[in-house]
């Protein structure tokens, strides 16, 4: 196949992060400043919720459009093409924003020390005993799935082999575990962030994938397939 991480993070990289950058900083510099009326902090933590799933999503993120790029190059179906393609470049300028926000509140893209990915939600990460839509996390982490639902590196590489059916078939089991954590991330920063335009984008995540998770039950339905037990 065609398809590498390298050339998905360059078009990930490239695709209408300018703008998106723009956008967010114009919004958050009036969402996340007091209104006038009373005073409050100007910018979050680097522990907050805010800034853990600004960090946290724009990494799951990423994943998500490499994972996209690969089966659109894998499969002539054009159904799953244009569901990737709408994945990959809805979930680039989410992370454009995502990243956008940080620098705009002079923060790193890594996690203080201490505290490692999810740690801004209750439970925080992977405890060894968190489970994901039915999946036990424990070990993934070693095979490079950071957070739930991410893939690991040996799921990323038989992604990568696949073609035709294959590849639709893994690509949707994959995706829907992914969204299932991108979720639950999602409804983590909707309870806890404090900057509005971010709980916004949050909520709509949610509303979005879930969406995306009942059109992929039924496309894997149609292959004689279901979500992974």
């Amino acid at each position: 196949m065609s398809a590498s991480p390298a050339r998905c993070t360059r078009w990930a990289a490239g695709s209408a992060v300018t703008l998106a950058l723009l956008f967010a900083g114009a919004a958050t510099v009036a969402s996340a400043r007091s209104d006038g009326a009373a005073p409050g902090p100007r910018t979050p933590s680097a522990r907050s919720a805010d800034a853990g799933f600004a960090r946290d999503m724009a990494v799951h993120h990423q994943q998500a459009v490499e994972m996209s790029f690969v089966v659109r190059d894998g499969t002539r179906d054009e159904d799953v093409r244009r569901l990737a393609y709408d994945i990959a470049n809805t979930q680039a300028n989410q992370r454009g924003m995502l990243l956008g926000w940080l620098d705009l509140w002079g923060l790193p893209k890594t996690a203080p020390d201490g505290q490692g990915p999810m740690g801004w939600m209750p439970g925080g990460g992977h405890s060894g005993h968190d489970t994901h839509g039915g999946h036990s996390t424990q070990g993934k982490e070693r095979d490079g799935a950071l957070m739930p639902g991410m893939a690991t590196r040996t799921e990323l590489e038989r992604l990568d082999e696949a073609e035709g059916e294959q590849a639709e078939i893994l690509f949707l089991q994959l995706m829907t575990d992914h969204h299932e954590g991108g979720v639950a991330m999602a409804r983590g920063c909707a309870g806890q962030c404090t900057v509005p335009v971010e709980k916004r984008l949050a909520q709509g995540m949610v509303e979005a994938q879930q969406s995306e998770l009942d059109l992929m039950a039924d496309m894997l339905a149609a292959r004689g397939a279901a979500p992974r037990p």
